[in-house]
């Protein structure tokens, strides 16, 4: 009779133990994140079109070797005629061509195109400490109150002007996208994209 009080007061002590350790683990799983990776395509995956191809990876620089497609398929360039509303541009479309590249952010196919001076395949930058080229700049120019992208660059998220001799920030101007480039001269294209080209 006594060994059978012991094992019941033994059972009852460890009940509450397990029940803690269940709720414990039941806790972490809940807490445990996605894995934002797992639909990325394996690195054995082939594919010829852009929107698959991005659907698939998700964000890359620029495709790799699982794209084996048209470097830059019409049908991105329409998209990106359609997006800048440059659907009445006479450039030829092979003129466009190459000049424009593409990428993948957050599972879309994204276009830009170099035109006039723009920074496509440059990450933007965000630093805020003046280069030498502004300070020789402001040496010249004392207390200007612009100046120009060729001594900026064109890649800079900030304007800047001349306090005195110093380069100082005047204002931000770009927004950075969530790869890190500029988000305004990068254009998002639709795989339905129907527009004319010339």
């Amino acid at each position: 009779m006594k060994k059978s009080f012991h094992l019941v007061w033994f059972v009852l002590a460890l009940v509450p133990i397990l029940l803690a350790a269940c709720s414990s683990q039941a806790n972490t799983a809940s807490l445990t994140p996605v894995n934002p990776t797992a639909t990325k395509a394996p690195e054995s995956a082939v594919f010829t079109d852009p929107f698959s191809y991005c659907a698939a990876v998700g964000s890359i620089g620029a495709p790799d070797a699982r794209y084996t497609g048209a470097a830059v398929p019409d049908e991105v360039i329409n998209g990106f005629k359609k997006a800048a509303g440059l659907l009445s541009s006479p450039e030829p479309l092979e003129m466009l061509k190459k000049t424009t590249i593409w990428r993948c952010m957050e599972n879309k196919v994204y276009a830009c195109n170099y035109g006039a001076n723009l920074p496509c395949s440059s990450k933007a930058n965000t630093d805020k400490t003046p280069t030498q080229a502004m300070k020789d700049y402001c040496q010249a120019n004392p207390d200007s109150d612009s100046m120009p992208m060729s001594v900026t660059g064109h890649d800079t998220i900030y304007s800047w002007k001349c306090a005195k001799a110093t380069p100082e920030v005047l204002a931000q101007i770009e927004t950075v996208d969530s790869a890190g480039y500029l988000q305004q001269i990068w254009y998002a294209i639709e795989p339905d994209s129907t527009a004319s080209t010339n």
